[in-house]
């Protein structure tokens, strides 16, 4: 037998089928930092506390590195679950009306699903009809009645909104000559997605200028005319343009003077718009709003295609794990919308559980309703707690020496910039790492803190920054903020302060 393992190994090894070098350039360039090379130090380091075996100054991580609320301490939504348990096992519906284990409005929603869909059977492939139309529902009420509703025809419930953001993609993109324009800092998604399609990706920068009287990140047309043209004169077709809004990494929330003057630009130059809004409801700033594109779209009477993503990963629900989501196409030809059924044809359909909890949780409970006090309760705790914490970190991430960081408007993150010292840059080289991407591994090492570097989202040619979720609970960011501030002020001590370094040349 051990003769047979090690002619098995042998041979494994000698006669692979796939071979890293084997594999398409399309696959191994796509980079997807939020899941990269310092989440995989930070599992290292897991194991290693849970052993007892180690010399850390922590007893645990603080995960900063990505959105997903109940992975660090977000209870889910008590109305949600309980429609989830029933719709999961309808033959306790009857048992929970008996009993009244359930409010009275669970057992109705439950009711309302459960005939209409059989949970463990495939559904149609852009999702069950009636959740079609709860999600049309959604959708009218949000941008105002006097707009047209949807069409359901148009709308396809999907496993999250990054498989919706996929399909788009893997639709406008035949070859290298096909450009997307991305924000500059983007979510890696669309760069890493673009590559593995073998297509071109290019990123128009946000303004980052903290020295304006109301310092923001911002659109810049001027910056997305000029990329244009230059991709036009090389022979480059640009085929789609993204927003992100509210903005991730940047927090940002756009206007609707920016949507406008973009939807201008993308009328001009028959491009196609791309709406990434899965953070819709969270809004912290009382100055701003958010507005859909859809909205912009149709009040400017606009003929311009538009793809608008949403998910149930974010906002207050944060069902991250259920993926759950939906893409609303606008402007968008009947043959081409073929063409998206049929590749949505190929995967079947989504999630069916999924899809439902898409539909309640786009319709949750109103005042007065049984669940409603309860649901008003979490619901305000939870967004309440985020604005406290964006507050929070803005506040005490600017008070730190070498950072600066936009105020945090909408969305679950910071991406603040980090000014380092010539000496640590070059240290950072000589350990074959980018400064930035050093910076979060020392961080994690010193404070057990899981950040993402800037590289992996884009940003301005010789700035560096870090992206951090607003989502741990109070108590660790607080305890988080004070280590950053010591930690940056011991980098200083150790490789020099570099605004003196300015002053001395």
């Amino acid at each position: 037998m051990a003769a047979f393992l090690s002619f098995s190994l042998l041979v494994g090894s000698a006669f692979a089928a796939i071979r890293r070098q084997d594999i398409s350039s399309k696959i191994t360039g796509a980079e997807y930092a939020v899941r990269g090379e310092i989440v995989i130090m930070s599992q290292e380091i897991e194991k290693e506390l849970a052993s007892g075996n180690h010399s850390y100054s922590f007893d645990k991580l603080i995960a900063c590195n990505i959105g997903n609320p109940q992975a660090v301490g977000q209870e889910p939504l008590t109305y949600h679950r309980q429609v989830l348990s029933l719709l999961t096992n309808p033959s306790t519906i009857d048992d929970a009306e008996k009993t009244g284990r359930y409010p009275t409005d669970v057992i109705a929603r439950a009711r309302e699903f459960t005939p209409a869909v059989k949970f463990g059977a495939y559904t149609h492939s852009k999702g069950a009809a009636i959740f079609r139309e709860k999600i049309a529902d959604y959708i009218h009420t949000r941008d105002g009645s006097v707009l047209p509703r949807p069409d359901t025809e148009n709308i396809y419930i999907t496993d999250g909104a990054s498989k919706g953001i996929q399909l788009i993609l893997e639709l406008m993109v035949t070859d290298e000559k096909d450009v997307i324009l991305i924000p500059i800092p983007q979510y890696p998604l669309y760069s890493a997605t673009v590559t593995r399609l073998g297509g071109t990706w290019v990123g128009y920068e946000m303004k980052e200028d903290y020295s304006a009287s109301s310092p923001a990140w911002e659109l810049d047309l001027s910056v997305i005319e000029k990329l244009y043209k230059e991709e036009v004169k090389k022979g480059n077709r640009v085929r789609g343009i993204v927003i992100i809004n509210p903005g991730n990494p940047t927090g940002n929330i756009l206007s609707r003077s920016n949507l406008e003057d973009l939807l201008k630009f993308c009328e001009q130059r028959d491009v196609s718009i791309l709406a990434d809004e899965v953070y819709q409801e969270n809004i912290y700033s009382p100055q701003k709003s958010f507005v859909s594109m859809r909205e912009v779209v149709l009040a400017k009477q606009s003929k311009v295609e538009l793809f608008s993503f949403h998910s149930i990963s974010k906002g207050y629900y944060g069902e991250c794990g259920l993926r759950g989501g939906y893409m609303e196409l606008l402007n968008v030809a009947p043959d081409v919308n073929d063409e998206i059924y049929k590749l949505s044809s190929m995967t079947l359909c989504s999630n069916t559980l999924a899809q439902a909890m898409t539909a309640s949780i786009l319709h949750p409970p109103q005042p007065g309703s049984p669940s409603g006090p309860l649901f008003q309760k979490e619901k305000n705790a939870i967004l309440d707690g985020l604005k406290r914490k964006a507050i929070l970190v803005e506040k005490e991430l600017n008070k730190i020496h070498g950072y600066n960081v936009m105020p945090i408007e909408g969305a679950m993150y910071a991406f603040p910039m980090v000014r380092l010292p010539k000496k640590y840059i070059e240290h950072a080289e000589q350990q074959g790492s980018l400064a930035d991407s050093q910076y979060c591994k020392d961080l994690l090492k010193a404070l057990g803190v899981i950040m993402v570097p800037g590289n992996g989202f884009g940003q301005r040619a010789n700035t560096f920054h870090f992206r951090m979720t607003i989502l741990p609970k109070e108590s660790d960011l607080v305890a988080m903020l004070k280590g950053l501030t010591t930690f940056q002020h011991d980098l200083y001590a150790k490789y020099g302060d570099p605004d003196k370094e300015k002053i001395e040349l």
